[in-house]
């Protein structure tokens, strides 16, 4: 085989592809109507204009390179780096299959101690070797590599003359990770596992990279395998894979990734982010895009393989082959970057799959032409298993990515930050830099809009400004008449949309009439409660993950907003500043602790139903999607929620009914222990009271 720098093959497939599309930017976002998303795309697209800056600048083959280097380094950093050592494979042939023109061995490796991957490899039974080899892919199915439209392209690659090697991504496949109550095992999916890892300081595809790149390492212990000849290609959730396999991998010489190319102000505008796996701590604010994925592959050959009508918007796709096409020229390799598009729906079709064995062929094997699909018949499920009973987990003992994942926490839960400091106005810059957000702040803007009766009670609504973009809606409630005295204040951090209503909130009347001023504050990024669901990527999940790729978190941005309600109201006439206290129901309850810690003045705080701990969240065997709403990119690395009370200093810090995920039946206990004389723990709560603050 020729070295691939391919001025020998100059070939077009007019018969599939579609002319290469004109160099135009995606079109811009459109307002929301949810004003957040108006805030952080208004960061994003600041973010978006400096890149364009940078690719602007690339003027020299020289530039290129600088740039790929910046790419590959920037996506190590966003998944945490990969391991060190490269431990043996213990690589098993189970058994194997033989068929007219190829064989399917049933494949099983370690990609780390432990971690057991299921793999099938088609080989050709027909021609001399070795073979060229591709890695392949596999998209977001039950199935996994046992996937019909997934076996038919393996089994074409392989009738073309090329080995393939197709495994289980986490999750899928023979690598399920949790069993329901009666034993049986289920699809866990990637995002429970996946809003684990980021606390960690990584990304789940860590792991998925990982297990490609040993997959690798497994090709050339081959000697059928031509290791100049090593291909990455899968749709989906595969062509995620095979797109990040092609700037971490350097041994792959040829990619053909489908249905996952577009751009972001693309995604970002239609529906993204998607799944855990494709968020990228600050991918946007570090101006990494698509196709940066193309230029820190160039110029190696790669095709685009696109539908119009996919989930990955084709006007994004567009705009990422208009950024990669020059930097193909300057390097003189323009042939070597091809785009396909085709007029069908998101998914690995007929069209796109032939794009691929046309691809493959031509750069391994210097063939051209069309290629047409033959008819084959695929395996069972059962047919393709490396494994006994058809799972890791049950047959090999196989670590799932949460115990993965835990592994990481607890080695970094032992060197965080704060348990080895004793300074707080250190620790509370630690905690700021590590929650995102601002470790001063500026005067809010606080303005009144309007004063009624209801029920007895007197109800000020006003509207509190932390920054530029962000407009907080409180209600300020007390006793219909005005007494002209200072009084206590209770700040509740409501975890809903729904207005005060006095008349049936018990706990709130009960604190009016103790004589309390209650402040009920709506922090930013709330939704009406029937848009609060557990599956698919709600507006809540999409908001904290596209505020993680700029460089925000959902936490830092509410406890921004918390401490701007603090600050407004602590300036009143009617208030004893010295008696403000702050209850956090649900999630907020966490937002409540962060303030505590954060500003010295706030007299008590209540978590009300709040988590007791990330290390209790890593724990876990599956966490709901909502959580999202908590995730602080690599907040192991600094601290846990009980340092963050150690912070806030002993007498201040009350926990109402604290919610454990990994153990619901111990949470108190575990409470009690982990936060020590720093929390005071009280379980069994209706309704939060005044005595909760004695």
């Amino acid at each position: 085989m020729p070295q691939l720098k391919l001025a020998a093959f100059v070939f077009v497939l007019p018969f599939s592809l579609s002319a290469a599309p004109a160099a135009r930017k995606a079109p811009p976002p459109p307002a929301e109507k949810y004003p957040l998303q108006n805030y952080l795309t208004a960061i994003a697209e600041e973010q978006w204009r400096a890149r364009d800056a940078h690719l602007a600048a690339i003027k020299t083959p020289a530039d290129v390179a600088a740039r790929a280097d910046y790419v590959r380094t920037e996506f190590l950093r966003a998944l945490g780096g990969l391991p060190a050592t490269r431990t043996p494979l213990h690589a098993q042939i189970t058994g194997t299959l033989v068929r007219e023109g190829y064989r399917v061995e049933k494949l099983i490796f370690e990609s780390q101690p432990g971690c057991f991957v299921t793999a099938n490899v088609y080989v050709p039974t027909k021609g001399a070797g070795p073979f060229p080899a591709i890695l392949g892919a596999q998209g977001h199915s039950i199935e996994g590599k046992a996937y019909p439209t997934y076996q038919t392209a393996f089994i074409t690659l392989a009738l073309h003359g090329h080995i393939v090697l197709a495994f289980d991504p986490p999750g899928q496949g023979e690598r399920f990770e949790q069993r329901d109550a009666a034993g049986k095992m289920q699809l866990l999916g990637h995002f429970s596992p996946g809003l684990q890892c980021m606390l960690t300081g990584g990304n789940i595809v860590r792991y998925f990279m990982w297990d490609g790149i040993r997959a690798v390492d497994y090709l050339l212990t081959r000697p059928d395998v031509d290791p100049k000849r090593i291909g990455a290609c899968g749709n989906s959730g595969g062509g995620t894979q095979s797109a990040f396999l092609a700037v971490l991998e350097p041994r792959i010489a040829v990619a053909a990734p489908s249905c996952y190319w577009t751009s972001w102000p693309a995604l970002w505008a239609k529906a993204g982010p998607q799944d855990p796996e494709q968020v990228l701590h600050q991918t946007i604010k570090r101006g990494i895009d698509y196709s940066d994925v193309l230029i820190a592959f160039a110029p190696k050959p790669i095709i685009m393989l696109t539908a119009t009508k996919d989930s990955f918007p084709i006007a994004g796709a567009h705009a990422a082959h208009a950024e990669g096409k020059p930097i193909y020229s300057l390097l003189g390799a323009a042939d070597q970057l091809e785009f396909f598009e085709y007029n069908d729906p998101h998914g690995w079709s007929q069209p796109r799959r032939e794009a691929t064995y046309a691809w493959f062929d031509r750069w391994f094997y210097g063939r051209s032409g069309p290629v047409q699909e033959p008819t084959v018949k695929p395996e069972t499920i059962e047919a393709l298993q490396s494994t006994a009973t058809g799972q890791v987990v049950t047959a090999l003992k196989g670590k799932t990515m949460q115990q993965l994942s835990l592994e990481t926490a607890e080695r970094l839960y032992a060197a965080r930050r704060l348990a080895q400091m004793d300074n707080a106005s250190d620790a509370r810059a630690v905690i700021a830099a590590r929650l995102e957000m601002p470790l001063t702040r500026a005067k809010p803007t606080v303005t009144s809009t309007g004063t009624r009766m209801q029920s007895g009670h007197r109800i000020e609504t006003a509207e509190i400004a932390p920054e530029k973009g962000i407009t907080l809606k409180v209600e300020i409630i007390g006793p219909s008449a005005a007494t002209g005295a200072r009084r206590p204040v209770v700040i509740i951090a409501a975890d809903t949309e729904s207005p005060a209503a006095p008349e049936w909130d018990r706990e709130l009347a009960s604190w009016i009439e103790s004589g309390y001023m209650v402040v009920v504050a709506r922090l930013r990024g709330l939704l009406p409660p029937d848009k609060l669901t557990e599956f698919g990527y709600t507006q809540r999940y999409r908001t904290a993950m596209r505020a993680i790729t700029i460089g925000k978190t959902m936490s830092g941005m509410r406890v921004q907003d918390l401490l701007a309600v603090y600050d407004g109201i602590a300036a009143r006439p009617d208030v004893t500043a010295k008696e403000i206290s702050v209850i956090g129901r649900g999630q907020m309850g966490l937002i409540a602790l962060y303030a505590a810690a954060m500003e010295p003045g706030i007299r008590k705080i209540v978590a009300d139903g709040a988590p007791l701990s990330f290390r209790d969240v890593t724990r876990a065997k599956a966490i709901p999607s909502l959580f999202a709403d908590s995730i602080v990119p690599g907040v192991f690395f600094d601290f846990d929620l009980p340092d963050i009370a150690k912070v806030a200093g002993s007498g201040r810090i009350v926990l109402v009914n604290p919610v454990s995920l990994a153990d619901p039946a111990t949470a108190a206990n575990t409470a009690r222990t982990e936060y020590g004389r720093n929390a005071r723990v009280v379980p069994g709560v209706t309704n939060v009271s005044p005595r909760d603050l004695e």
